[in-house]
């Protein structure tokens, strides 16, 4: 079972559970951006900006380099890949049990079926 992961991954999905931080995340995907950057598409200011870097950095989500003035962030994926492994067990659990729930609707059909042909003849 993978919850030896869970305690780690718990700085992950509370970063993860808000919109500005999964859309930060998101233009992270595409590379490495300033924290003028990352804060330019929302109404936040810089230091509104700042806390939600540090909470992804705290999750292990986001690096930050100081470059000079400048600090510029980078998506570090190996958190996200741990929570992906996290909840593949429960996608895994689900799929299995509507895969029997699938089953079952299509043998009550066949009997339902059966029985509707016995009826009419």
């Amino acid at each position: 079972m993978v919850e030896y992961l869970a305690p780690a991954l718990d700085p992950v999905f509370h970063a993860l559970g808000d919109a500005t931080r999964r859309r930060m995340l998101r233009r992270l995907a595409d590379g490495e951006q300033t924290v003028g950057q990352l804060a330019e598409p929302f109404a936040i200011s810089l230091a509104a900006a700042s806390k939600h870097i540090k909470t992804l950095e705290a999750a292990g989500l986001i690096r930050r380099e100081v470059r000079g003035r400048t600090h510029v962030c980078r998506l570090e994926p190996g958190p996200l890949a741990s929570a992906h492994e996290w909840l593949g067990f429960y996608e895994r659990f689900w799929t299995d049990r509507l895969d029997v729930l699938d089953r079952l609707l299509r043998e009550e059909d066949a009997r339902n079926t059966k029985t509707d042909k016995g009826e009419k003849a």
